[in-house]
């Protein structure tokens, strides 16, 4: 996010170090605790601003600074049994929407409630393992401590602690089936939203349709392609699914974020581990490092500029 400083303030921020490690959940108190990362926040300086006061007496112009840095907007986490959302606070309110899962999809005809992985095998071609994940995205809990606090120099977030931006049980039917999002041509071409890229030989998945269904040998690489999915919904207008918008409203001297996208480095959003390893760095997939989760649960903070 980016916005313009009115009057030169210092600005102090204490930087919180969290222990990383090897963690099969994660809590609200280590969210708080891993979310001054001076690595994801990247506060800059990045312009500076000309503003035109006009009054009936005659106009002047007037000069700020224009500072960007990342927010922390979201918790989003990709689990397989309902239920398990490894954010710990959350996992009982997931559980509750994850309950009503067999209720929304109505006995729908070939589609059935429940997650996990299936190895699959053919005569003569590679092992792939197909992963169903369930996915949630919760406004992080610490949105509100650099974003709008020190006012001038620090942006706002549109997300609200805890509020629920996505729980897949509630998008059951799209979230399992994939229609009509694997009739887009963003499904049908070769190459469209692809998480990496053939070419580099590091691709890791496609973004649509954004079902919780990939096909994938690695646990955590397909666990961040359906947080990624849930990202590009949430961070769009108008998507087929069952979702709250976390979208920012222009104002002056205030631009908020673009929807998340792929491939476009650290520019556009940026993501923090935070289980089963929770790590004070960020970066954007497809990334090195991530630890394969024993129980296929994972949890990542979204950052945005």
């Amino acid at each position: 996010m980016s916005m313009t400083l009115f009057r030169p303030r210092r600005l102090a921020l204490a930087t919180l170090i969290a222990c990383t490690g090897t963690l099969a959940s994660v809590n609200t108190a280590s969210l708080l605790a891993s979310a001054a990362s001076p690595d994801c926040i990247s506060w800059r300086i990045s312009g500076i601003c000309y503003w035109l006061f006009c009054t009936p007496f005659g106009c002047s112009v007037k000069t700020s600074v224009k500072v960007t840095h990342f927010i922390r907007q979201a918790v989003v986490s990709a689990y397989l049994s309902p239920g398990e959302n490894p954010w710990t606070e959350m996992s009982a309110a997931s559980a509750t929407a994850d309950g009503m899962e067999s209720a929304l999809l109505g006995g729908a005809a070939g589609v059935e409630t429940g997650g996990g992985r299936q190895e699959m095998k053919a005569p003569g071609m590679r092992r792939q393992n197909l992963h169903f994940y369930y996915g949630d995205a919760y406004g992080h809990p610490a949105t509100k401590i650099i974003g709008g606090m020190v006012p001038g120099y620090s942006c706002d977030s549109a997300a609200t602690p805890f509020m629920p931006y996505f729980a897949s049980a509630l998008d059951a039917l799209v979230w399992r089936t994939g229609v009509p999002e694997s009739l887009y041509p963003e499904a049908l071409i070769p190459g469209s939203r692809e998480i990496g890229s053939m070419l580099s030989g590091n691709m890791w998945g496609n973004v649509y349709p954004r079902s919780g269904f990939v096909t994938q040998t690695d646990s955590y690489k397909s666990a961040a392609v359906v947080v990624q999915r849930v990202a590009d919904i949430i961070t769009r207008q108008g998507q087929l699914h069952v979702y709250g918008q976390l979208t920012g409203q222009r104002s002056p001297g205030y631009w908020p974020p673009e929807p998340v996208q792929e491939n476009t480095g650290t520019n556009n959003h940026k993501w923090q581990r935070l289980s089963p390893q929770l790590s004070q760095r960020c970066a954007v997939f497809p990334d090195s490092g991530g630890q394969v989760a024993q129980n296929g649960n994972y949890a990542w903070a979204l950052w945005q500029p």
